[in-house]
């Protein structure tokens, strides 16, 4: 069994670690903060962490336009923003669209050409990058990627959404994660956001890449979100539930960058990449019922152990998944009303494989294009 492990950033976690901004070792010059700017703007974060930099004798400019899917055009403008103000580094402040977008930010403002020609698949030219990226803050606001603590990020072009990254270059240097920036998120966000750090887990745990590390982080995440979601859901001023389901989130984080996410990750994100109001989380739910119940039969031992840490004492995935969702409030989500197409099924398919094959390739069995259309349709609503 071989692996290697590698996560050089620091994180600093827990209530009000927001204020270690100010007193870290930060790089010197002029930081850009990327941000979506709605929310983050109106509870006053962006505010606040502009205060802190300044604190430490950093000037900082704000660019605030990154949508809930970050675009490929956000990456070119704020880059040239960065190279135009000589700014020496990035700070994503937000969830992870916003910390996705300062990973790219980063590559772009110190790397000629444009983002996809460094994206490798897709229409992506696939170059290596060139040069060293920015250095980069990830302040994280939500606790659904886990990007604060892997060096992927997901950019959208066009109708293709499209992950990547660099184990060399594109981690955080710092990551900050304090859970009091998160107790205004609304219940169907906070259900979202926490299904994906569980998919990012559960998908970690079943992917052929997966060992004793990443198991030992997936099965802890797994057990977190199963215990504290639905509390955080309920009650969303609980900090001590926030912080756990934040530090699943994390420990998410670390097994996307020891292990990988599977091929459900690959179909969601041909259906986002068509539909930019589907939210991530909202997608894998959606087809997370027919998606493990494919692969039931192909690792029923991880199923169970899986399912045994959600707390489903009969090792039934399907039903322990089906249980969570109900209880946090998502168990009706309808893909017809994200305006998912059944005629486009093929479509969605084929741009899931083409777009990310190669979390297919971490698959314990190969699914082809018709098994992904069954999918699509024993989850379609």
């Amino acid at each position: 069994m071989n692996f290697s492990y590698y996560v050089p950033t620091k994180i600093f976690f827990g209530p009000n670690s927001l204020d270690n901004l100010a007193t870290i070792k930060l790089p010197e010059g002029k930081a850009l903060i990327v941000t979506g700017g709605t929310s983050t703007t109106k509870l006053g974060y962006v505010d606040r962490a502009k205060k802190l930099l300044q604190q430490a004798g950093r000037e900082v400019i704000i660019y605030d336009k990154v949508q809930p899917n970050p675009t490929v055009e956000s990456v070119r403008e704020a880059s040239k923003i960065v190279r135009e103000n000589k700014c020496s580094f990035i700070v994503g402040l937000g969830g992870g669209s916003s910390l996705d977008a300062a990973k790219a930010i980063a590559i772009m403002s110190t790397n000629d050409g444009d983002l996809w020609d460094y994206i490798g698949s897709g229409s992506g030219l696939g170059n290596p990058i060139q040069n060293m990226p920015l250095p980069m803050i990830a302040i994280t606001t939500t606790a659904g990627t886990g990007t604060e603590a892997d060096p992927w990020m997901v950019i959208t072009n066009g109708k293709e959404k499209i992950g990547f990254g660099d184990f060399d270059m594109t981690f955080p240097l710092y990551s900050i994660v304090d859970p009091t920036l998160m107790t205004s998120i609304p219940a169907h966000l906070t259900a979202y956001q926490g299904f994906d750090a569980l998919f990012h887990s559960l998908e970690g745990y079943i992917a052929t890449t997966a060992n004793p590390i990443s198991d030992m982080f997936a099965l802890e995440a797994i057990r977190l979100v199963g215990k504290y979601l639905p509390i955080a859901v309920k009650t969303p001023d609980d900090i001590e539930a926030r912080g756990y389901v934040a530090l699943a989130n994390t420990y998410s984080g670390f097994v996307e960058s020891l292990s990988s996410c599977t091929s459900e990750h690959s179909i969601e994100h041909a259906l986002s990449g068509f539909h930019y109001d589907l939210p991530h989380g909202a997608g894998l739910i959606m087809l997370s019922k027919a998606y493990f119940k494919y692969f039931n039969n192909i690792v029923p031992d991880r199923m169970a152990t899986m399912a045994n840490a959600l707390g489903n004492k009969d090792g039934d995935i399907v039903t322990a998944l089906a249980n969570l969702q109900e209880v946090c409030g998502v168990a009706d989500l309808k893909m017809s009303d994200f305006g998912i197409k059944k005629e486009l099924f093929a479509e969605y398919a084929q741009h899931a494989k083409v777009d990310m094959p190669g979390l297919f390739a971490v698959d314990r069995c190969d699914l082809t294009q018709e098994d992904i259309i069954a999918i699509l349709e024993q989850s379609f609503r």
